[in-house]
């Protein structure tokens, strides 16, 4: 048994190295910009980029802390150290509290955020005093006990407290109405006993911790990306590509011009601040792609015109004076507003985008020989905001316009110039459809099928293939049986804002919405799998912004108002064959701790799987989603086998035999 199980190690090490447990999450947070620090004993808490992370002077360990190890919330506006209680407050921009100690115990206190209260909640400062933390808010003050991890008092003034600070037993505090007082053994919850003060007490913090420790918080290395801003992503070539966005004609986001990479466990930062350099902003960069002929050549763009990179380096911009990119606002070669939002290589490596708010230019070619060309404009609308390009399965151009004033899925047959606009939104049973609020059509993918589905305000819409070449066109609102015993059925996720969309390996769609989360539908579009929301998951934001997945370990990302995430799902891209070089399963062997699922993958659509035991019993069976086939490590009766090695044996969706590969469980 040693043996074998040596043996199967060996085997599927390196395999391991890229895979992790199928329903894990994992949050990339920057810990960049340090904001505050506080001193805990041989500890030091970090504040950096609104993360939090934790060093140990002695041992010289980080530790980051996330909502998939504990922490409740996301975006921590301020914290403090409490010394008598022993823990750390950790405020977050939503007022919800965590106490948090130095072994990593987590405490949350959501009274402010979950209480409904008239006037501002947000928590502005924090003061300690003994066991307590006085909390100034937008309405009064909040008495914190930190050892005993509740609210102790809250004092109802109903207009703004900037600050807090306690001298002589007389606390002070610092308001929109000027200075109050008050004696802290007084009923301080009867606002009568506060009285204007004619003190001037100094209410600045106390910032010693991080003068202290500044220049050693700076060589420290946390890991994790460098901003918080993931309006864009796609995967490719086993690498995540990011810029942070985001641009639309209602807003300026003034994102800094951000270019993300991540493989391996590892960040590649594109140069970035390229305001030095041409003199104007670089802000809201919120598409890019990759040059289909050398994967180290990179193009970017957003509100501030083209970039070209090479290596992560800034070669090159295009702009007003040296293309045919002109300027969408006075004056005519205003290069803060050169707005260019999709962008998309074709196979020879010419570059396609669209130029948005622009009566001039919508469609343009950057050829691969550095040449510009003007496509004929007159088929494609207003463009208020084009973007989301792509080439289909049959080499048409697909792009959108995400704007409400004439929403739009546009096709583009690059051999022949001819522009197709779907630009009517009526659905099979003949119902128009109304896309409201600021948006149009904010997203479009090929699905395995070659159908063409859209995100917008009033929810999912396939264009079946069938329907793209037809003057007489509709949108496919997926009807779903209530199952309920009437012949009754709901259209899929009917009046959710669907901001973007993926397809896994197993044809399942996923949904990011604006402000409902995640949903993942089934390959057949008839049930809903699951619905990530940051109440019942570690997901960042219930608002998403991009979707991408690696198809070969099943991770799917979530870009989110808050950062990054992400979800080891349970499908994966499908192979042609089964071979022994490319079917696996982890983990294996299958230790007495482990009780997650086990994953087989490497699989053909639709596989069946067989697992055997070493005298050819049939333990369980199914078929895989997409590559992948989960087993529960128990029997077809439920009870978990026993210690020994297991056979999975495969065969696709036509009866041809694959192969067949080992699974060793200690129990």
């Amino acid at each position: 048994m040693k043996k074998v199980i040596t043996t199967l190690l060996l085997w599927s090490v390196s395999y391991l190295l890229a895979t992790a447990q199928v329903g894990t999450w994992r949050n990339y947070l920057a810990y960049h910009d340090v904001q505050q620090i506080q001193a805990a004993g041989n500890d030091l808490f970090v504040l950096a980029s609104n993360d939090l992370y934790q060093y140990n002077k002695q041992d010289q360990s980080i530790h980051t802390y996330d909502k998939t190890n504990g922490m409740s919330d996301t975006h921590i506006t301020h914290i403090r150290w409490c010394q008598q209680a022993r823990r750390l407050i950790a405020v977050y921009s939503n007022s919800n509290i965590d106490l948090v100690e130095t072994n990593g115990d987590i405490t949350n206190i959501s009274d402010v955020y979950t209480k409904v209260i008239t006037g501002d909640k947000t928590i502005k400062n924090i003061y300690v005093y003994n066991q307590y933390a006085y909390l100034s808010t937008g309405f009064g003050i909040v008495k914190l006990n930190v050892r005993q991890a509740e609210i102790s008092e809250s004092y109802m003034f109903g207009y703004a407290v900037s600050a807090v600070t306690i001298n002589s037993n007389t606390i002070y505090a610092q308001t929109s109405q000027g200075i109050l007082e008050a004696q802290l053994t007084a009923n301080l919850i009867d606002t009568s006993n506060w009285k204007q003060s004619a003190a001037s007490p100094s209410f600045t913090e106390d910032n010693s911790d991080y003068t202290d420790n500044i220049e050693l918080v700076k060589t420290l290395e946390p890991g994790g990306p460098k901003y918080n801003n993931f309006y864009f992503l796609r995967f490719t070539d086993n690498k995540l590509y990011s810029c942070g966005g985001l641009y639309h004609p209602l807003t300026d986001k003034n994102n800094p011009g951000s270019i993300q990479i991540y493989k391996d466990n590892d960040w590649t930062i594109f140069q970035d601040h390229l305001d030095t350099i041409t003199k104007h902003s670089y802000v809201d960069i919120d598409c890019m792609d990759i040059d289909p002929n050398d994967q180290n050549h990179v193009f970017a763009a957003g509100r501030v015109g083209l970039y070209e990179f090479r290596n992560g380096q800034f070669v090159k911009e295009y702009t007003t004076d040296n293309s045919i990119l002109t300027s969408t606002f006075y004056p005519e070669d205003n290069r803060n507003y050169v707005i260019v939002n999709a962008l998309k290589f074709d196979k020879d490596g010419n570059l396609w985008m669209i130029q948005s708010l622009n009566s001039q230019n919508k469609l343009l070619v950057l050829r691969n020989n550095g040449s510009w060309t003007k496509k004929d404009n007159s088929a494609i609308g207003f463009m208020g905001d084009g973007k989301n390009m792509f080439f289909d399965s049959d080499n048409y151009l697909w792009f959108v316009n995400n704007h409400g004033m004439e929403p739009a899925l546009y096709r583009y047959d690059t051999s022949t110039d001819v522009v197709s606009a779907f630009n009517r939104f009526v659905n099979q049973d003949g119902s128009a459809l109304t896309i409201s609020g600021d948006g149009g059509v904010r997203c479009a993918i090929e699905d395995l099928e070659g159908n063409i589905w859209i995100g917008t305000s009033a929810g999912p819409l396939m264009l079946e293939k069938g329907q793209t070449d037809s003057n007489d066109y509709y949108f496919t609102q997926v009807k779903v049986p209530r199952n309920d015993g009437t012949n009754y059925a709901d259209y899929l996720l009917s009046g959710i804002d669907i901001t973007c969309i993926a397809i896994d390996g197993g044809g399942r769609k996923w949904f990011g919405t604006n402000t409902n989360g995640v949903y993942l539908i089934s390959a057949d579009n008839m049930t809903q799998i699951q619905h990530f929301t940051t109440d019942n998951s570690p997901l960042l934001s219930n608002t998403i912004q991009s979707l991408a997945i690696n198809q070969t370990s099943g991770e799917v990302f979530f870009g989110t108002e808050n950062g990054l995430c992400s979800y080891i799902s349970d499908a994966t891209e499908t192979n042609t064959e089964m071979i022994s070089d490319n079917v696996w399963a982890y983990p294996n062997p299958v230790t007495p701790e482990y009780t997650g699922m086990i994953t087989i993958t490497g699989l053909t659509l639709n596989a069946d799987v067989k697992i055997l035991s070493a005298n050819g019993a049939l333990i369980a069976e199914g078929k895989s989603n997409g590559g992948s086939f989960q087993w529960d490590g128990c029997d077809q009766k439920g009870r978990r086998v026993a210690s020994g090695v297991y056979m999975v044996s495969t065969a696709t969706s036509t009866g041809e035999k694959g192969t067949v590969c080992k699974i060793a469980i200690v129990r």
